[in-house]
């Protein structure tokens, strides 16, 4: 049976669902848009130990990179899980100077960017690039020659030291937007109009296995060299962007989660084109699913997927495969074309209008017209026969709470639509075997205007 910090993996049901429950309080009650992350092209960050918390009250030892500096700005220089997420422009002479923080017997770190041509300064050779000795530092420059996601990684006995959390993300924005194509709005990912977006949302996708992060805290306790053998490999837990559920939902940046200032829980309004920005952050496949509608992949490992007309030629999905040290981005939309009742409950006679674009959808609100005051088609139950959950806003419509007895839902005050986005392994839905948790997180649809 295995312990961690007085939790044992079976059992102990009474204190991990305190956890749960304490973690649920921490959904956010206003949206949260876009990728947080740090923004320039010069970076000093360190590699440093800490603990990832999650929420069945667990507290894992792990590793991770801290951000120190940006174009000479002083950062607070907490360790990340995952690292930083940096946020870079195309064709920028991109540094960043890596600092040795560990303690002695982790040894040498080191980053590698897949994806870039790479010079370094400094440090001591490794197997695959310079590395920082204990208490040293290494500079890597490279030119971010072309727009796309991105991942880093250590590059020093990666089977390990990703598995610790020495991961991050890198974002390159096109320095000279081209202009979208008809019908589309907002920023293009890439230098092709049919790229734009609305709002972006980065989904890090990882998984820890205790017995290696155990094993690494007892030798670096010792003062022993870490010599940890990383297989047979099980992890227990599961992260999007290093949290996993209900932690996914929390605000970014909340003190409870120190290490871990990334939430992962992306809104939109009808009609939006969300870009999800999907990186593979661990060492397995995970299939991430969501719900709602298909989403269309425009790159893979930020190469577009196009013809030689420029035309968008990746597969329309549900389920997203992340592949180990791949990205994938995707245009994901939502209008409620296709339910076939009016989404925001209007009623023949009410004097509620639909004034279609080209397209059929509102001008204003992205209803789809032709289901403009269409009933819904069911009879919903009477509450007292219902079991309400934290999302549900006491109606069916858009935009439109309803009543809801003492102390249920809460979560939604806006009254937006919700779906579960999730591996689709279903196994990785929980947090140590307590059902659910993992890598799981809720896509809020709110009425135009929030």
């Amino acid at each position: 049976m295995r312990t961690m910090h007085g939790l044992t993996r079976k059992g102990g049901w009474s204190r991990r669902l305190v956890g749960l429950l304490a973690a649920m309080i921490l959904l956010p009650a206003a949206a949260q848009a876009g990728i947080m992350g740090d923004e320039g092209a010069n970076f000093a960050l360190s590699a440093k130990e800490g603990y990832v918390a999650t929420p069945d009250g667990a507290s894992i030892y792990s590793w991770g990179y801290a951000v120190d500096l940006v174009d000479g700005v002083t950062k607070a220089g907490v360790m990340q899980f995952p690292g930083p997420t940096l946020l870079v422009t195309e064709g920028d002479n991109v540094t960043v100077t890596l600092t040795n923080v560990l303690p002695a017997a982790a040894g040498n770190v080191s980053i590698v960017f897949p994806g870039h041509e790479v010079s370094t300064a400094g440090g001591a050779a490794g197997l695959l690039t310079a590395e920082a000795t204990p208490g040293g530092t290494v500079t890597y420059s490279f030119t971010a020659s072309r727009p796309g996601t991105f991942l880093y990684h250590s590059g020093t006995r990666s089977d390990l030291q990703v598995e610790m959390g020495l991961v991050g993300a890198l974002i390159v924005r096109p320095r000279i937007p081209v202009a979208c194509a008809a019908g589309t709005t907002g920023t293009p990912a890439y230098n092709n109009p049919n790229t734009c977006y609305d709002d972006e949302f980065l989904f890090l996708l990882s998984e820890i296995d205790i017995d290696v992060h155990q094993a690494v805290e007892s030798q670096i306790g010792a003062g022993t060299p870490v010599n940890v053998p990383t297989n047979p490999y099980e992890s227990e837990y599961w992260f999007i962007n290093g949290r996993c559920a209900p932690d996914t939902m929390a605000e970014p940046g909340t003190t409870v989660l120190a290490h871990q200032p990334y939430d992962a829980m992306p809104f939109m309004n009808p009609g939006d084109r969300i870009l999800m920005r999907l990186i593979g952050g661990g060492r397995q496949l995970h299939p991430f699913h969501h719900h709602g509608n298909h989403s269309r992949v425009i790159a893979r490992d930020a190469h577009l997927l196009v013809n030689g007309a420029g035309d968008l030629v990746g597969p329309s999905v549900f389920t997203i495969t992340s592949v180990p040290g791949g990205t994938a981005d995707a245009i994901f939309e939502w209008t409620g074309r296709g339910l076939g009742w009016d989404i925001y409950g209007h009623a023949a006679g009410d004097g509620s209008t639909c004034s279609p674009d080209a397209g059929g959808y509102d001008v204003t609100t992205r209803e789809w017209c032709a289901d403009h005051t269409k009933p819904l088609p069911v009879q919903l139950p009477a509450d007292q026969v219902l079991t309400f959950g934290g999302f549900w806003s006491g109606s069916p419509f858009l935009g439109t709470p309803g009543t809801l007895p003492p102390g249920e839902g809460g979560l939604n005050p806006s009254g937006g639509f919700t779906y579960m986005w999730h591996s689709h392994t279903e196994r990785e839905l929980i947090n140590n075997d307590i059902f659910p948790g993992g890598m799981m997180t809720m896509l809020v649809i709110n009425p135009p205007g929030l």
